[in-house]
């Protein structure tokens, strides 16, 4: 019905009356993935993007909205999309993750996702979902409220877009490429990006910094994604504190503070006053990252600018950003996260049918016979769930589920890990052997499902972002240790959960999840930093068909991309 397709400008605001006067109901957009020259950062080679854009272009909806997205490839390599924290109910077909829930468009061809949106209310976003092309393509997905409806909070000034990204000074499909043909750590990126622009503090930023324009007493509501590829960042504004008022689409209890700690694959909706001395700001973000591990220590920024202001002073203000492996900064920062914990906004389950405990594990592989490979001990690295390394299969695995295929997986991911041991203490050189497999998970519709995610000491341990396609789920508790049967779960909060799509499990720690598995369907989780990820740190949850026609699988979309 209605069609509009939206690009935020660089700098520019887009504003609520504005946004009233869109169509409801049905959305068209058409997405061109091309080669794109970019000189930002001393990069010189052609990256992936989409409509010749970095970060793409903005999906704008209100809450019950579905969108039809067209995405031709004309890029060298296959492709899928995925619409990050979009439930698509009943409708894994147009999820996007490669070769789990499609086989990837390949370069010539295209292919119409149908993004259904249900209860979701705020900012989410969409990325590339095959190898590591997610890097430069990605966007912001803007979810309104209902017609004559309101936020639950004053009505800002103004809104705007702000994406943190990484950025790679090579091809990312030949840095992972390589990377796993020797079973080494891949090249940390080069350096971090505010909607694009990696800011003053590069040697090579030789391009406009990214500009914040506000007038003085206004409010301004800023919907920020991290698209970040491996670290967690922490966020601020110099000289000026901001209310954090939703996560992942769903509202908060407002949470006044002058940093916040956002993981890879998290949103975050920030009320900003401008309503300090009239001048110019840094707006920063660095990361946060307590491992051994490779990691990019560097810091992107933008300007704040209030509007009046024609020259920038000789000193621009940074604001004080927590030091690189400060935990008790991020632990602060997230122990504030509360659902707003209305009956219109929370419904956490009480109780579970089912529970699940996953551990979690960066590992190693023996390499192949006569060959040294680049990880540790002449291994190959490799990452896994209860011990499980995922491989991802040739044949999507929700074709193969609709239409009873064999051998494409097996129904068999354990419900605990196969051995107990002290998760979180023990030896950081000692690697468990995985088991390499593509086991996926399968639970009965209308289940409550509990998920403990343990994080365990082996290897160079991490906080890992883990996300869950297909729902979003009640942080129900998060702790340093290990989980008791016992006594953890006396510490949950069964009242006030925050309700995201992707959560830390601290390390050497847990994190408890709930949901009710109530959309049927072939659903990939998965930790999002990407590096984990290509290791094999991933699973697939199955959940089964309903009673009815209203609570199975729709049939699939024609015109599917078809696996090479």
């Amino acid at each position: 019905m209605g069609c509009r397709i939206l690009l935020l400008l660089l700098g520019t605001f887009f504003l609520d009356g504005l946004l009233l006067s869109m169509a409801a109901d049905v959305h068209h957009y058409s997405f061109i993935l091309k080669e794109t020259n970019f000189t930002r950062l001393c990069f010189t080679k052609p990256m992936l993007t989409v409509n010749e854009s970095f970060p793409g272009p903005t999906i704008l909806v209100r809450k019950g909205d579905t969108a039809f997205v067209t995405v031709h490839n004309d890029g060298k390599y296959g492709v899928t999309i995925h619409w990050h924290g979009v439930k698509q109910p009943r409708n894994s077909w147009s999820d996007g993750p490669e070769n789990i829930t499609q086989c990837p468009i390949q370069p010539g061809k295209k292919f119409t996702y149908e993004v259904i949106f249900s209860d979701e209310e705020g900012t989410l976003w969409w990325h590339a979902h095959s190898d590591w092309s997610r890097a430069t393509v990605h966007g912001h997905i803007v979810i309104l409220p209902e017609r004559g409806k309101t936020y639950p909070f004053p009505k800002p000034y103004a809104e705007q877009t702000i994406f943190l990204g990484s950025w790679f000074n090579t091809d990312v499909k030949e840095l992972i490429d390589d990377a796993m043909a020797t079973g080494s750590d891949p090249e940390a990126s080069t350096g971090f990006t505010i909607n694009g622009w990696p800011g003053a503090l590069y040697n090579c930023s030789n391009e406009t910094i990214y500009t914040l324009g506000v007038e003085y007493g206004k409010t301004y509501l800023l919907r920020l994604v991290s698209g970040v590829m491996n670290e967690e960042m922490f966020f601020g504004i110099a000289g000026h504190n901001f209310t954090v008022v939703a996560q992942d689409a769903a509202y908060l209890k407002p949470i006044v503070t002058s940093y916040i700690m956002i993981a890879p694959g998290q949103t975050m909706d920030i009320l900003l006053t401008a309503n300090q001395t009239p001048s110019y700001y840094y707006i920063a973000a660095s990361p946060f990252f307590d491992s051994n591990a490779p990691f990019d220590n560097t810091t992107t920024t933008a300007i704040l600018r209030y509007t009046k202001v024609t020259s920038a002073p000789s000193t621009i203000p940074m604001p004080s950003l927590p030091f690189v492996t400060n935990k008790k900064a991020v632990d602060n920062f997230t122990a504030q996260l509360r659902a707003l914990a209305s009956k219109k906004h929370l419904s956490v389950p009480k109780n579970f049918t089912e529970r699940i405990i996953i551990s979690v594990s960066v590992n190693q592989l023996p390499c192949e016979a006569n060959v040294t490979c680049g990880g540790p001990n002449g291994n190959r690295l490799a990452a896994s769930l209860n011990n499980i390394s995922f491989s991802t299969p040739t044949t999507d695995i929700l074709q193969a589920y609709y239409r009873n295929l064999n051998d494409t997986y097996e129904d068999d991911f354990p419900n605990q890990p196969p051995v107990y041991f002290n998760f979180s203490g023990v030896d950081t050189e000692l690697y468990l052997l995985p088991e390499v497999g593509t086991k996926v998970k399968m639970i009965e519709y209308g289940a409550s499902i509990e998920i403990v995610y343990q994080g365990t000491n082996v290897g160079n341990a991490e906080n890992h972002p883990m996300h869950l396609h297909g729902y979003s789920f009640h942080v129900v508790g998060s702790a340093y240790g290990n989980w008791n049967e016992t006594t953890s779960p006396a510490t949950y909060n069964l009242v006030d959960p925050p309700e995201v799509n992707t959560v830390g499990i601290p390390k050497n720690g847990w994190t408890a999840i709930r949901f009710v598995a109530n959309n049927p369907g072939v659903w990939f989780m998965h930790c999002h930093l990407e590096r984990h990820a290509s290791w094999g740190m991933n699973s697939v949850i199955i959940v089964k068909n309903g009673p009815t026609k209203g609570t199975s699988i729709r049939r699939p979309p024609p015109n599917l991309p078809v696996c090479a």
